[in-house]
C-alpha cells in the first residue's frame, strides 16, 4: 500500500489487481452485513468501520471506536474483528466456526490473519460483522472502560 492513500478507493487502487480482488471481496461482504451508523474510512493504513465521532467521543484516543478493520499486509491480509477481543464467547464462536468450515483460525488477540478468500469461513465472518449494533457496540466499549477505570 502506498503511505500517501488517504481515501479507501486510493488504497484499493495502491495495491497489485489479485490481493486488490481478495480485499475488495471481503470488504464488499463487510459492507452488505454490516449493522447502519458505522462509518467506512481510512485509517492506521486499513480500511475501517467505526462509531463516528459525531456518534460517540468518550474514546481512550480521541479517535473513532473501531468494530472491523480490513488490509493487505507485505505477505498476508488482516481482518481486525474488535468485537472478538477479550470476549470468550465470541472466540469461541470464531474458532468454532473456522472449525466446523474445515479452515484454519491464525489469529492475535482481535486480528484474523490469512493469505487468500479460501482462508475465510465468509458466512461466519459476516455473523460476527453483523451481530452488533452502534449501540452495542458502545455499551460494550463503554462497561470495559469502566471496569478498566476501577481496577
Amino acid at each position: 500500500m502506498k503511505e500517501s492513500a488517504t481515501t479507501v478507493r486510493e488504497y484499493l487502487k495502491s495495491l497489485p489487481p489479485d490481493r486488490r480482488a481478495v480485499l475488495s471481496k471481503v470488504r464488499a461482504l463487510i459492507r452488505r452485513r454490516i449493522p447502519r451508523g458505522y462509518q467506512e474510512s481510512l485509517q492506521w493504513g486499513a480500511i475501517s468501520y467505526s462509531v463516528p465521532l459525531e456518534r460517540f467521543s468518550d474514546t481512550y484516543n480521541g479517535q473513532p471506536l473501531g468494530y472491523v478493520a480490513l488490509a493487505a499486509r507485505k505477505n498476508y491480509f488482516t481482518l481486525h474483528l474488535m468485537s472478538v477481543y477479550m470476549n470468550p464467547d465470541g472466540q469461541r464462536a470464531l474458532a468454532e466456526g473456522f472449525r466446523k468450515a474445515g479452515k484454519r483460525l491464525d489469529m492475535g488477540k482481535a486480528c484474523v490473519r490469512f493469505k487468500s478468500l479460501d482462508d475465510l469461513p465468509l458466512d461466519v465472518i459476516g455473523d460476527i460483522v453483523a451481530k452488533l449494533t452502534p449501540e452495542a457496540w458502545i455499551a460494550i466499549y463503554e462497561k470495559s472502560r469502566g471496569a478498566r477505570a476501577k481496577a
